[in-house]
């Protein structure tokens, strides 16, 4: 009892030493006084600063946005979008170099056509190791077997026979481009694990060409680079000249050899002169009655594809030709991987506030690395094509597209992680919806819950909206609320006006998470 007495009387060595002297006089317990308060307020003032510190630095942490939907959704469209209304001194520096990626699209559009009307007239298409239209052809001249006169039960002309013979050099222009741009053909991917890797405006019974793809994780911008993206090299205002693209071999590079750095401008430039020497050619194949008929019969409407150009090709190929703002958003440069932009804000309130925006690749087989980037997300924009209610996946054939991204949706709606994450869905492809209606397709014959409701694109897609709906409020884990766009995001005014709404939901979510931290 004692020894626990005295326990309890013992004083505590830091009480102790923190007690004035006992001795104390009036004016030494002043100056003490006045010493710990100015040490209170030194470390109060510090301890201010730190806090303001850090808050700033949670602040100008970049906004995290996250780009999720299919293969063809329109994810890479809606990043050169943002770009074009927040950062456009990055836009304007990389807008020259895009020439050469619509001139590739044009090419493109026009060999496919090509492929197809080569097969009407002479039967079966020849195979990738001998066809003069295959882009890893390796031979000096084009091989004009592919262009032998019609048989004489063809439905079509002499006319068509030496249309295909005057275009058969845009081939060896088309292999060109794509060694440039970064890609050798044996980097290309098909449709059997990599995504809608084909050409995304034919039908399931149409010809699918593979697509030229750029799998660096800088996306377009490495691309760009090698044809001298915001240099003026490019940009040079030049001279017509004959060129010999189609029949010389020394820079045109064989499967084992990519081209000199040093000579990729010039090749631009030359490639351009060849496209430019076709362009009444590709413009009467495309205006062309019985080729048209021929695409329709076959599944086949180039014009509700991405990179279309070929209503544009006298303007496009003219030799000053600089491309638009719509341009470059229209242009189609596809991307492998996940890609990574960040932007600075160069207007507004948020000027110099950096932005960082994952396009998140959405084949079959890179949809498992979404997760890896959840992590400290402060929205997500989830595109679904509302176009596609007629298309099967390219990875699976049984699998219709439209409930594909309904399924992805319903993943990322009902996942605990992002219960707090905006959820901001863009029902895009608005305008090819309804161009596909206006020709008789009906989503009926599809959906058959679609019911008797009226097939017209405005009530198509407000059922769609609801479906979409329904899944969020079913499947989220907590209750939250339903933003989304009706959107065609290669029209460039509407999507700005849009991206403003969207942007400020966004900022408003990233100010509350930084108060929260």
């Amino acid at each position: 009892m004692c020894k626990a007495a005295r326990n309890v009387e013992t004083p505590d060595p830091l009480t102790a030493a923190l007690q004035p002297p006992p001795d104390e006089t009036p004016a030494e317990r002043r100056a003490r006084e006045h010493a710990e308060a100015q040490a209170r307020r030194v470390s109060d003032q510090i301890d201010s600063e730190l806090t303001a510190e850090r808050l700033a630095m949670k602040r100008k942490r970049p906004v995290k946005l996250l780009l999720l939907g299919q293969s063809e959704s329109g994810k890479s469209t809606t990043v050169k979008n943002f770009q074009l209304a927040y950062a456009r001194s990055s836009f304007l520096a990389e807008r020259a170099a895009w020439r050469a990626v619509i001139h590739l699209n044009l090419v493109r559009s026009v060999t496919t056509i090509m492929r197809v009307l080569a097969k009407e007239l002479h039967g079966d298409l020849p195979t990738d190791e001998d066809d003069a239209l295959s882009i890893g052809e390796d031979d000096e001249d084009i091989d004009q077997a592919s262009f032998n006169p019609p048989v004489a039960s063809s439905p079509f002309s002499d006319f068509h026979h030496s249309l295909l013979q005057r275009l058969a050099p845009l081939c060896r222009v088309q292999r060109t481009l794509e060694k440039i741009l970064g890609a050798a053909s044996g980097q290309e991917v098909d449709s059997s694990g990599a995504g809608d890797a084909v050409a995304p405006w034919t039908a399931g019974n149409a010809s699918r060409p593979k697509e030229f793809v750029v799998t660096s994780r800088s996306g377009w911008k490495s691309a760009l680079s090698r044809v001298g993206g915001g240099r003026g090299s490019i940009d040079e205002p030049r001279q017509p000249r004959r060129s010999s693209l189609a029949s010389r071999s020394s820079n045109v590079g064989r499967e084992d050899e990519e081209p000199d750095e040093t000579d990729e401008l010039p090749m631009v430039q030359e490639a351009a002169d060849v496209i430019a020497a076709c362009a009444e050619d590709m413009w009467a194949l495309w205006q062309d009655p019985d080729v048209r008929a021929l695409l329709d019969q076959r599944g086949m409407w180039p014009d509700e594809g991405p990179g279309f150009f070929l209503d544009d090709v006298r303007r496009i190929t003219q030799f000053d030709y600089e491309p638009s703002d719509d341009d470059v958003v229209r242009a189609r440069l596809r991307t492998m991987g996940v890609q990574e932009h960040r932007f600075v804000f160069e207007r507004g309130l948020e000027t110099e506030r950096e932005w960082l925006i994952y396009d998140v690749g959405g084949a079959r087989s890179l949809r498992h690395a979404w997760y890896t980037y959840f992590d400290d997300v402060n929205a997500i924009i989830f595109l679904a094509p509302i176009s596609c209610f007629d298309e099967q996946l390219a990875e699976d054939r049984r699998v219709n597209r439209l409930q594909d991204s309904m399924a992805l949706w319903n993943a990322v709606c009902s996942m605990q992680h992002l219960a707090h994450v905006k959820l901001i869905l863009f029902l895009n492809k608005y305008d090819l919806l309804q161009k596909k209606l206006a020709r008789g397709v009906r989503v009926f014959d599809y959906d058959l819950a679609y019911g008797e409701r009226m097939n017209d694109a405005a009530t198509a897609a407000e059922y769609f909206r609801q479906e979409f709906k329904d899944i969020l409020v079913k499947y989220s884990p907590q209750r939250r609320g339903f933003y989304s766009y009706l959107t065609s995001v290669v029209d460039t005014k509407a999507t700005a006006i849009q991206f403003a709404a969207v942007r400020e939901a966004i900022q408003r979510n990233h100010f509350q998470a930084v108060i929260c931290l």
